[in-house]
């Protein structure tokens, strides 16, 4: 049994299963040693006790290795492992032919050629390799995402014989080659038939031929006649039209030749469309109507038990190419034996004379009559639509019993298998149906028509509900936290397909499973799309510096923190353009962008910078030089006093600061410049006269600007 995570062959692990039919599931795998993924189709387990079979399964796949061509799907390897037999085929990511079709309704018509010419220079390379489609449908003709077109199942079918067949296959009826539907030999042209009908659908949206079953499809195969496509759509080029015409001639030799001459018309019609160039070959009128024989008929009806006309059943696919529904590429077994696998010769002619198209008509129909009748007559005794023995079940069935009666067995919960042996032991028949069920498994019975216990007739055919599993399953609850294979895995396992986008996460770290849409533990249906959301990690989030060059410190701090950004250090430094106390400078300049949280120092102006200098000697200099000295030196002169002193007039005999103190630049420096000695005074002849001033008042000049009562701060001689 094949599981996900296993290995094929040591190299190719299962991912996760995209589609499944009537003989094999197909798997989506990753090879190992070539790093690619890869489709890997396995053989059912029921087929597995069929050695004729698997020897035809391995001689045609290994023939189809053989082909490479742009327009086919590649065959890589053919394997077996325990029970297990597998293909390893390309995967191709696109839709099949049927659903373009389906989505479009018809094709333009420069469309079908590109299309049909692709499908056609596929099938002449295997024609040349002398192997055979023989199922051309459109469900077997990938469209890939770069538009290539591309077929698939190559040699595959002919692996299965008349004993393999089964309902599944049913699907090919529409586009089966009389030769076939008729058991008969086919070859080349059985396959060119095939393309011409699938050219039918892509240009009128439908098929020549329906029925209400698949035997009246084959039957219409073999005698009816086409409506010409260009009755259903009247723009459809005359030499597309005939091109479509002489490739579904029931008889093969009135068809191309073969593919090398069907691409050459088709080429010429993309270039002349409306040129009538098709030459339609001739064919003798003389030949007798042949009735096909009661044995012919049998081999159609158990080719045709089952009216499932759809051979593969396609699983759902995530939501791809905008508005385009994906179709996941996927593979069938389906046979182009549909009814029988016995090989005879097409309609052998005998010598007869020339009859009248009147006769030759007439004829036909009422062949065909009897034919129908006798083929409903048939499946209609296999089906018990007749009751000739007047016993009838209580719905109407058709019971061919012997009137004794049987226990009818209880079948739920059982296998078709094990209830297939229970109403064999018991002398009944059943006949099956499928619906949904979220009780009972995949393939176990779920219904019965009787109740276990009763007494019904022997021989009755009952119907009975088969169980196609539930619909729903449940996103796991524990995929917060996983990596991206982990997560595959489980909802693998779950019956999900993942889908995978990032996001910037807080709580989980690069890498890690985020989020995930539905939510956890969400009931959806199965196949559904499950988005998982990966951790980018924190999310790095961007701001502007803004410039705070002279604000206070305060309000630098307010504005830095606003855009999300961190006062780092705080120092001072001397500005002459910023007073003190304004920002002077910050770590990172205003405008830039940086990550949210980044750190900015600010430095604060202490205004300009100060610088000192000596106080120089003036002393005994006049009172000019002894200015000049101080300005030459960055001092400034202050007030110049006079008073007495020991120096002669005119020079400085004391200034406020001493020579060699340590000055700030600019101070401005006070002198005291001499008037010469004190004078004294004349001895007296006279009595003084009585003073004018009270003792307290000196007119001593010297009392007024004698530096020495600022002593400390004048220097002096």
């Amino acid at each position: 049994m094949v599981k996900i995570g296993m290995f094929l062959g040591g190299r190719y692990e299962i991912l996760e299963k995209i589609g499944s039919g009537g003989m094999s599931d197909v798997y989506r795998a990753k090879d190992h040693k070539l790093n690619r993924d890869v489709a890997v189709k396995v053989l059912k387990q029921e087929f597995n006790s069929d050695k004729s079979f698997i020897g035809k399964f391995r001689t045609e796949a290994h023939a189809a290795a053989c082909l490479s061509h742009p327009n086919i799907v590649h065959v890589f390897d053919v394997g077996d492992e325990a029970d297990l037999h597998y293909i390893v085929m390309e995967l191709v990511e696109g839709i099949t032919l049927k659903t373009y079709i389906a989505k479009k309704g018809k094709l333009e018509i420069r469309e079908t050629i590109g299309i049909a010419m692709q499908v056609a220079q596929g099938i002449e390379a295997a024609h040349e390799q002398h192997i055979v489609h023989r199922d051309i449908k459109p469900q077997n003709i990938i469209i890939s995402r770069d538009g290539k077109v591309k077929v698939t199942d190559f040699g595959i079918a002919k692996a299965a014989t008349s004993e393999t067949i089964t309902s599944n296959t049913m699907g090919s009826v529409h586009y089966i080659s009389p030769e076939q539907a008729r058991g008969g030999y086919c070859d080349e042209r059985s396959d060119i038939y095939s393309l011409g009908i699938t050219m039918y659908e892509m240009l009128t949206g439908r098929v020549p031929f329906e029925g209400d079953s698949p035997v009246s499809v084959a039957l219409l195969h073999i005698r009816g006649e086409m409506v010409p496509p260009r009755q259903y759509e009247p723009m459809i080029p005359v030499s597309l039209e005939k091109i479509v015409m002489k490739c579904t001639q029931k008889k093969p030799e009135m068809r191309y030749r073969s593919v090398t001459e069907l691409i050459a018309d088709l080429k010429r019609a993309l270039m002349s469309p409306n040129e009538d160039f098709v030459k339609m070959n001739a064919i003798s009128s003389d030949g007798p109507t042949r009735v096909m024989s009661e044995e012919e008929v049998e081999r159609i009806r158990n080719g045709a038990a089952e009216e499932d006309l759809d051979a593969t059943e396609v699983l759902e696919p995530y939501d791809g190419y905008d508005d385009e529904e994906e179709e996941r590429y996927q593979l069938d077994y389906d046979d182009e034996n549909l009814l029988s696998d016995d090989d005879e010769d097409y309609d052998d002619e005998e010598e007869g004379g020339r009859k009248s198209d009147k006769v030759f008509t007439i004829v036909g129909i009422v062949v065909a009559v009897v034919i129908v009748l006798l083929a409903l007559f048939v499946v209609g005794r296999t089906f018990g639509w007749f009751n000739f023995s007047g016993n009838r079940d209580r719905n109407n069935g058709v019971t061919e019993s012997d009137g004794t009666e049987v226990e009818m067995p209880n079948l739920l919960g059982k296998t078709v298998e094990e209830a297939e042996e229970l109403m064999a032991e018991a002398d009944l028949e059943m006949v099956l149906s499928y619906a949904e069920s979220d009780e009972y498994e995949e393939d176990q019975i779920m219904e019965q028509e009787y109740e276990a216990g009763e007494m019904v007739l022997r021989h009755t055919v009952v119907r009975v509900t088969v169980s196609k599993g539930t619909t729903v399953t449940t996103v796991p609850d524990d995929l917060i936290g996983m990596t991206r294979e982990e997560v595959t895995r489980a909802l693998h396992a779950a019956d999900l397909n993942p889908e995978f986008d990032e996001i910037y996460s807080d709580s989980q770290p690069e890498g890690r499973v985020a989020q995930v849409r539905p939510g956890l533990g969400v009931e959806v249906e199965i196949g559904s799309t499950v988005t998982v959301y990966i951790s980018l990690g924190p999310e790095t989030r961007t701001t502007r510096v803004p410039s705070v060059l002279g604000y206070t410190e305060a309000d630098a701090r307010s504005e830095l923190e606003a855009a999300g950004l961190t006062v780092g250090s705080v120092t001072t430094g001397n500005s002459d353009e910023y007073a003190e106390g304004q920002v002077m400078s910050q770590s990172i300049s205003g405008g830039s962008t940086v990550e949210e949280g980044s750190v900015v120092d600010l430095v604060i102006s202490q205004g300009p910078a100060v610088t000192t200098v000596r106080m120089p000697y003036v002393l005994e200099m006049s009172a000019e030089d002894a200015a000049d000295t101080l300005t030459s030196n960055g001092l400034t002169v202050g007030t110049i006093h006079t008073g007495y002193s020991n120096l002669d007039a005119g020079l400085v005999y004391s200034a406020s600061y001493s020579a060699g103190t340590e000055l700030e630049s600019g101070t401005t420096v006070e002198l005291w410049v001499s008037l010469g000695p004190e004078p004294t005074e004349p001895p007296a002849t006279e009595p003084p006269a009585e003073p004018t001033t009270s003792p307290t008042e000196s007119e001593d000049p010297s009392e007024a600007t004698d530096p020495s009562s600022d002593s400390g701060a004048a220097q002096s001689q």
